[in-house]
């Protein structure tokens, strides 16, 4: 009886062992924020815009351009939106950070490369920012994606340029993840791409975008000077972020 007691006393023991460590690993990003008080922002999306074209068989013969727009200063724009969103819940502190060096990074042409190395980002923010010691910090950094079927790639702040065989069209778009670091094991808590908004385009990004006329292409003159695309690109990232930043339980707003 005494062995039959003690076999039910293991069991029950292995079995809370299991349930504790179960709980622990599927617990999600937004149990994770829970003990989350003090944060800070780090943005680097928009110091270029990117101009390509595509024709009807995929991209032209005319190779993709980069134009500088740091002068619009969307990523302090983007910086002040998600200050505002997050205050109600997060103590925001101000930090200082090599925003340079976060813009500049790349996915592997490895792919497989990228599914075991470390997040990228990882080591810039416990290198790149201060003050350290945050409970949290936000990044939010350029997205990528294929534009229809073809191969053109497209990412971060742009316009392309396609037409069909019966019309051509301009869409623009403000592509962006957002990723929340743990600050003290700099592991990442919560991850996110800006989703679609409800515009109707003919050819659908993973992110925001919105289908212009010419008045807005870069191929018109300087980008920068452009006022009607320096809007349209600043109207995609607002209407998006607290979006986003609310799907990732960051912020109660919409």
């Amino acid at each position: 009886m005494r062995r039959s007691s003690r076999h039910l006393n293991f069991a029950t023991v292995l079995l809370v062992a299991i349930s504790v460590s179960a709980c622990a690993m599927f617990e999600t990003g937004e149990t994770k924020l829970q003990a989350v008080k003090t944060v800070g922002i780090i943005s680097a999306v928009g110091g270029e815009m990117s101009f390509a074209r595509a024709g009807f068989t995929g991209l032209s013969n005319n190779p993709s351009q980069s134009f500088p727009i740091g002068s619009w200063g969307l990523d302090d724009l983007i910086v002040q939106q998600a200050t505002t969103a997050l205050n109600g819940r997060f103590q925001v502190q101000p930090i200082r950070y090599n925003r340079a060096a976060f813009a500049a990074v790349k996915d592997s042409p490895i792919a497989p490369v990228n599914l075991v190395r470390d997040d990228p980002f990882k080591k810039l923010v416990r290198t790149e920012v201060s003050p350290q010691g945050l409970d949290a910090y936000i990044v939010i950094t350029k997205a990528k994606s294929n534009f229809g079927r073809g191969a053109l790639k497209v990412e971060g702040i742009g316009v392309v340029s396609y037409g069909t065989m019966l019309a051509s069209y301009n869409q623009i778009h403000a592509l962006y993840e957002i990723r929340v670091f743990d600050g003290k094991t700099f592991d990442v808590i919560e991850k996110k791409s800006a989703p679609p908004l409800d515009d109707a385009v003919e050819v659908r990004l993973p992110g925001p975008t919105r289908q212009v006329d010419d008045s807005y292409s870069p191929s018109t003159g300087e980008p920068v000077r452009n006022e009607n695309l320096h809007r349209a690109i600043t109207a995609l990232i607002v209407r998006s972020l607290s979006t986003t930043l609310s799907d990732m339980h960051l912020a109660d707003v919409r």
